[in-house]
């Protein structure tokens, strides 16, 4: 059970942040909107939320997932992949740090994005992507074992459809992942998750993959019925948002806070 979560609000320069898709630029109203929504889910589902300030100085860094990874015990602060996004961690640490005393931080030349890490119980898979390198997933692992975790890693740089492996998978409790199905039928992969329950996504609601276990709910994109339906089928109560602006800039529910 989660009960708190940081989030940060999106700034006046969100649309100057790193994106690899084409579908526009995005509007800041709608962003404000969208992400003012996703806040109150994040409250609906029985969380505390501490909500950052704008921090105009990276654009990205509404993205807060990706400058630490939390574990019951202790959090893990990244060194993300891209030089720009490098000072959002020195940003968000003081703020991690009023709710844990044991940290650890990944060093150069290491690098970890967290969208690349999915937690499933007590494993750890870890994406190798162009934002994660291989010797930030090594001192990443180091740390998990240090913690009592498991973790495995996952090669994603062949993929041109995703930036970050949670785009492509995410736990969402009782034993179950929602995989996107290139990855699902890709051996590699699935010999990783076999041992899991999957659910599906087809290719043409691939975007949805990127869902997030939140106490009873689990979030989702608005927009993707055949996932939804799928959901409550297997007996999940999903919560749909509208994510249209933030998947202009590679952006994921998951992607927009820190939950513990």
């Amino acid at each position: 059970m989660f009960t708190r979560a940081i989030v940060r609000i999106p700034g006046s320069n969100f649309a100057d942040g790193l994106t690899t898709v084409d579908l526009g630029i995005p509007h800041l109203d709608e962003v404000l909107q969208q992400h003012a929504r996703y806040c109150d889910a994040l409250r609906e589902c029985g969380l505390s939320l501490t909500v950052l300030d704008p921090d105009l100085r990276h654009p990205d860094s509404t993205f807060v997932e990706d400058a630490a990874i939390l574990t019951p015990n202790a959090a893990i602060f990244t060194r993300p992949g891209a030089s720009s996004r490098q000072g959002e961690v020195a940003a968000i640490r003081p703020v991690v740090e009023r709710y844990y005393s044991q940290t650890f931080q990944i060093e150069s030349p290491g690098t970890v994005d967290g969208g690349d890490i999915c937690e499933a119980e007590d494993h750890f898979f870890i994406g190798i992507s162009h934002r994660t390198n291989e010797e930030g997933a090594r001192q990443l692992a180091a740390h998990l074992n240090a913690l009592g975790f498991t973790a495995s890693t996952i090669d994603i740089r062949a993929m041109t459809t995703i930036l970050h492996l949670k785009s492509g998978i995410s736990y969402i409790g009782d034993n179950t992942l929602v995989v996107m199905e290139e990855m699902a039928d890709n051996p590699q992969f699935n010999s990783e998750f076999a041992r899991f329950n999957q659910i599906r996504v087809s290719p043409a609601e691939s975007y949805a993959a990127n869902c997030v276990r939140v106490n009873q709910r689990v979030l989702i994109a608005e927009g993707f019925p055949q996932l939804h339906d799928e959901l409550i089928a297997r007996g999940f109560s999903p919560l749909a948002l509208n994510m249209s602006e933030f998947q202009k800039m590679d952006g994921g529910l998951s992607c927009l806070s820190l939950r513990f």
